[in-house]
């Protein structure tokens, strides 16, 4: 993590002296290769201080400052750019970054159980001795655990559909009104951020009770209904107002995501692997949401792209819905399960 933040400082202040295409884009490209690293991370540590019993609480939490930072760095952005220009905006963000390290290097190492945090055992026991497997699984188990495979195909699916949504708002809001749309755009990001805050909170305070499976299906419908609102009106307000709709399935879908992979990889030691996969995989989708929408919208327009996002969205709640399992395990069921296996 201070590694990945050293990466984004740096990038973040070399941009202002930068005046050619591909030196900016090279060094956008190394920060947000290393902002990747930050989540999955700080869910390792996290399960690593509370182990899973305690994990789904804090990951709610954790995902609840996150998004109230992101909201808050936004806000703090545009402020900034407006009195100073936009260059103070990268030194905004490597401030941030070493703020980030500081904030790091304060987590007492000792308080980390490294095996728990990889999922390689499931607690510690009152005699002060690890219970679960002691060897991580082999690699392959990522190929072999079917659950994984159909979260994987969903997470694909929602990101295909979500991840082209903010950029075509973006675009109708700019079509009216230049200035005025860089403006709710602004307020798009900030607004879904904030909504995305008690979601998170939803998730840490319910995903126990209530099972991961409900929740995921929760985020994937407001995404296909989102989909869905945004060809009734051309109006700024609507859209901003549809827009709101973000924060909730991207809220409930930042926090349950890590949460979901923990339950399946409990006990193999690969649940950090498995975090990488299924980052990747969404990244994937996210590419190809983004390269057709831009197709749907040179040959039929916004309301055929929106359309066509939310038809992505209905599949990945019907993969969702009929196939995959719910993940987690009840204490009961845990007891009575051998040591090794996500099957």
């Amino acid at each position: 993590m201070v590694a990945a933040a050293v990466l984004v400082t740096a990038a973040s202040l070399l941009v202002p002296w930068l005046s050619s295409f591909w030196p900016v884009a090279l060094s956008q490209a190394t920060a947000h290769a290393a902002g990747v690293v930050f989540g999955p991370a700080l869910a390792a540590v996290t399960l690593g201080i509370f182990g899973h019993k305690a994990f789904t609480k804090r990951i709610g939490r954790n995902e609840s400052f996150n998004h109230a930072g992101n909201a808050c760095a936004a806000a703090a952005a545009g402020a900034c750019a407006y009195v100073w220009g936009p260059k103070v905006v990268f030194y905004l963000l490597a401030s941030m970054a070493i703020a980030s390290i500081i904030s790091v290097l304060a987590i007492p190492a000792r308080t980390i159980d490294h095996d728990l945090a990889r999922g390689l055992h499931d607690a510690t026991s009152d005699d002060g001795k690890t219970t679960g497997a002691d060897h991580p699984s082999g690699l392959s188990v990522l190929l072999t655990c079917r659950p994984l495979l159909i979260f994987a195909a969903s997470a694909i699916m929602f990101h295909f559909a979500n991840a082209a949504m903010l950029p075509l708002v973006g675009q109708k809001l700019a079509l009216q009104d230049k200035n005025l749309g860089t403006t709710l755009m602004s307020a798009c990001i900030v607004t879904a951020q904030i909504v995305m805050v008690p979601m998170a909170m939803l998730v840490g305070a319910k995903a126990d009770a209530w099972g991961r499976k409900p929740l995921f299906l929760i985020a994937l419908l407001v995404l296909t209904v989102r989909g869905c609102l945004y060809p009734l009106s051309d109006n700024p307000y609507w859209l901003v107002g549809v827009q709101l709709l973000d924060g909730v399935g991207a809220g409930i879908y930042g926090a349950i995501f890590p949460v979901i992979v923990a339950d399946l990889m409990r006990g193999t030691g690969r649940f950090n692997v498995a975090q990488g996969a299924i980052i990747t995989a969404q990244g994937i989708g996210a590419a190809l949401s983004t390269t057709l929408a831009g197709v749907v919208v040179v040959h039929a327009g916004y309301s055929a792209a929106f359309l066509t996002l939310a038809g992505v969205a209905v599949v990945g709640l019907a993969l969702y819905f009929f196939v995959m399992p719910e993940t987690q395990e009840r204490e009961m069921d845990r007891q009575h399960k051998p040591a090794s296996a996500a099957e």
